[in-house]
């Protein structure tokens, strides 16, 4: 029984064992907000922290050339995501039928076994084998937004999700730095061991603080068997063109950040012409969409719910569109660095309210069904995106990846102009 048909059990089961507002006002989300912004801090230092020297890592284990390292970082990267994408319905349908809180201790040891083992390897095929594996036990952080979303009272969803991103992304701003000074000044293979240590410690606060009264899904009458897949999940949805369409665009948004992964550690050392901490400074470039990402996602997400959540999604396509062109284009890291600041405020316009429009316009009864569908699909993108971003850059020249980036997401605006009209007057 797939995921999405798990989730249609949930139609039969509604009446009696869902949280209606009420039961969600006396819900202990606030608790379980502020211990899950917590967990995912300590998860988006673990997860970033070896962002900032994958690729030069992927260098130190082999004699390859430029071309060959962006292309080998790209499989890297991608490696994790399209396993991530298979196995998220799958944990999301377990999650539905077992509940959340099992399954954020679940990635977070699985993830800590495949960190400590990822500073051991000898050769790149090793790394992309434990990368792979490192998928396989993904799904943290959509599962707390998940915990947290059907928990939370509907008026209360794009400020607690808003402000839920923000512990990952603090986490993630924080993380690189780290990462790149213990990089710097003691071995990448120490930062695979430190960061295996903060996924354990993760799990240990999951497990004992972490509240969840899960009520179990029954086994699903027969008669919705019948409904397939496809259909069976998207029966539950008032406007499933509409689901659709954000499943796709949380595809690009991601495809987009994720071209730009495998290659900036290597664009810096460029621009820096292999001179100096340009370890230490790529882990700064890559935190500071961080710093404004927490300054933006909870009051963009806040300001969504008064006027409404597409207008801000229409402004951040078109504010991501104008700061990824000219970083193709810089002549330095300083400007680099103001341009990926910029670039936090437009994913804290994009990614919180996709969430947001996803939650409001999701029944109950799929939530968890609907996030995993979530992360499957920005599992998607940044697998795309690393392979995309690591062959343009082997093809022809790092610049040309940011170009591609802005392009992308120029699509994907129109693509939502035009599809859900009711986007743009903030009525979705």
């Amino acid at each position: 029984m797939g995921p999405a048909e798990i989730s249609l059990a949930y139609v039969f089961w509604e009446r009696s064992n869902t949280l209606d507002e009420a039961q969600r006002q006396k819900s202990p989300w606030r608790r379980n907000l502020a211990i899950l912004w917590g967990c995912t801090f300590v998860a988006g230092i673990a997860f970033s922290e070896i962002m900032p020297f994958m690729s030069l890592y992927v260098g130190e284990l082999g004699d390859f050339s430029k071309a060959q390292v962006s292309f080998y970082s790209g499989l890297v990267y991608a490696a994790t995501f399209l396993v991530t994408a298979i196995v998220s319905p799958m944990w999301g349908a377990l999650a539905d039928k077992k509940g959340r809180k099992i399954m954020l201790i679940r990635a977070a040891f699985g993830m800590a076994v495949a960190m400590f083992c990822m500073g051991l390897v000898t050769n790149v095929w090793e790394l992309i084998a434990l990368r792979a594996l490192q998928g396989l036990f993904s799904g943290y952080i959509s599962n707390a937004q998940a915990l947290i979303a059907s928990q939370t009272p509907r008026s209360n969803a794009g400020k607690a999700l808003g402000t839920l991103v923000t512990g990952s992304t603090s986490g993630m701003l924080m993380g690189p730095i780290i990462g790149g000074a213990l990089a710097q000044f003691f071995s990448i293979r120490d930062t695979f061991f430190i960061t295996a240590g903060l996924l354990l410690l993760t799990g240990i606060m999951s497990a004992f603080f972490v509240k969840e009264d899960f009520v179990p899904i029954p086994a699903r009458p027969k008669a919705a068997k019948q409904k397939g897949l496809l259909r069976g999940l998207l029966s539950q949805f008032a406007n499933p063109k509409l689901i659709i369409v954000l499943l796709f665009s949380t595809l690009f948004v991601q495809l987009g950040n994720a071209s730009i992964a495998p290659i900036v550690s290597l664009y810096v050392k460029e621009l820096m012409h292999g001179k100096g901490a340009f370890a230490l400074v790529a882990g700064i470039i890559a935190a500071l969409p961080g710093i404004s990402n927490i300054i933006a996602a909870p009051r963009l997400g806040e300001y969504g719910d008064r006027h409404g959540s597409g207008k801000v999604l229409v402004a951040g396509y078109l504010f991501a569109v104008l700061v990824y062109i000219p970083q193709g284009f810089v002549p330095g890291v300083i400007t680099l660095g103001i341009l990926r600041l910029l670039v936090g405020i437009s994913d804290g316009a994009l990614f919180p309210t996709i969430q947001t429009l996803l939650t409001k316009n999701s029944p109950v009864t799929a939530t968890s069904a609907i996030f995993s569908w979530n992360q499957s699909f920005q599992a998607l993108g940044n697998m795309f995106g690393a392979l995309l971003g690591g062959t343009l850059a082997g093809i022809f020249n790092y610049n040309v990846v940011f170009i591609a980036t802005a392009c992308l997401l120029l699509i994907n605006f129109l693509m939502l102009w035009f599809t859900e009209p009711q986007l743009r007057t903030g009525k979705a």
